[in-house]
């Protein structure tokens, strides 16, 4: 067990940075018009490479909660417990440093997060609630293989149309709906491929190989919905969609066979803070894109800033926080 931990750690590390790079990318991605095209691709690619962060970070809970053990009344205590904290902590920021109407905020509380990054609380927190039902079986590769085209292209309502001769012969309808489903699909993915032996003669330069293609795919996709819609349109980029679905279940495979052996001292150390940072890094991106914090001049410059000093930032509030949080219900 513990040299699966490690990998674990190490994967929790790159989806944390991964979640950075996604919110220090979107204000370039979803603004085509005032860079350049060179520039908006650059920031396109990051991004896309960084879309399976929040599916790797399911196929982690999975792993931990969906074996012999399950979620216990400490991790609802701790989850609960990080949505309270988290979205006091941006109410207080929306208050004192924004327009934005902290009532409506308030208001809505249950229905849609304080701020957008904590939606993933609400989300994590279906995982943890049928835990106890689940128990993952070992699988032959072969059959996961199989359930994973079937489920994760060819019938997700996400794959985009194809149509011959009027004919629509993707994506299947198998009355697949809802993005809780692949959440959950997720999660038992994890598990399933924790325990699978998937060291395999050149299965890591293939799982490579389909990553970078993939990653390549999402931001062509991306690049052709900008140029015929005339904006940008996140297609390509959903969580659930088949391209991120194939690049997560690369990524954490490769992880997996080559970040095994011990937990790298860089991620190890994102990995324990994982939490806090993601807790904290929107409300700093925010802050420092609003206050004029940036060097938009030059985009390049400006992503390298932008995402060192909200790392550095959400970083040094973790350890805060860490120093007063000693039972780590928060951090």
């Amino acid at each position: 067990m513990q040299s699966k931990i490690n990998w674990i750690d190490n994967l929790r590390g790159i989806a944390c940075l991964m979640v950075v790079m996604i919110h220090t990318t979107t204000w370039y991605v979803t603004n085509a018009h005032s860079i350049s095209h060179v520039n908006w691709d650059i920031a396109n690619i990051l991004n896309s490479a960084s879309r399976v962060s929040v599916p790797l970070f399911f196929m982690i809970s999975g792993f931990l909660f969906f074996g012999e053990r399950s979620a216990q009344p400490k991790h609802f205590m701790r989850i609960a417990s990080c949505l309270l904290f988290y979205s006091a902590i941006a109410l207080l920021y929306i208050t004192l440093f924004t327009s934005i109407n902290a009532g409506l905020s308030l208001k809505y509380l249950l229905q849609k997060p304080v701020f957008y990054h904590l939606w993933f609380f609400f989300a994590i927190i279906v995982i943890y609630l049928v835990s106890p039902l689940i128990q993952v079986k070992n699988v032959s590769g072969k059959m996961l293989l199989a359930l994973m085209v079937v489920i994760g292209v060819v019938a997700n309502p996400n794959t985009v149309s194809q149509k011959i001769g009027g004919f629509e012969w993707l994506p299947v309808n198998l009355y697949i709906s809802g993005d809780t489903f692949y959440y959950i699909l997720y999660g038992m993915l994890g598990r399933a491929i924790g325990m699978m032996d998937t060291q395999k003669r050149g299965i890591n330069g293939l799982c490579a190989a389909i990553f970078i293609i993939g990653v390549v795919i999402i931001s062509r996709g991306t690049l052709h919905e900008l140029q015929w819609r005339g904006n940008f349109a996140d297609t390509w980029y959903l969580y659930c969609g088949p391209m991120v679905f194939i690049c997560a279940v690369s990524l954490l495979t490769l992880v997996k066979n080559t970040l095994n052996a011990r937990p790298l001292p860089w991620l190890g150390f994102i990995s324990r803070h994982s939490l806090g940072i993601y807790g904290f890094h929107a409300l700093v991106i925010h802050a420092l894109r609003t206050r004029g914090v940036e060097l938009k001049s030059w985009p390049l410059l400006d992503i390298a800033w932008i995402f060192a000093a909200t790392l550095t930032v959400s970083l040094l509030l973790s350890m805060l926080l860490q120093k007063i949080d000693t039972r780590r219900f928060v951090s």
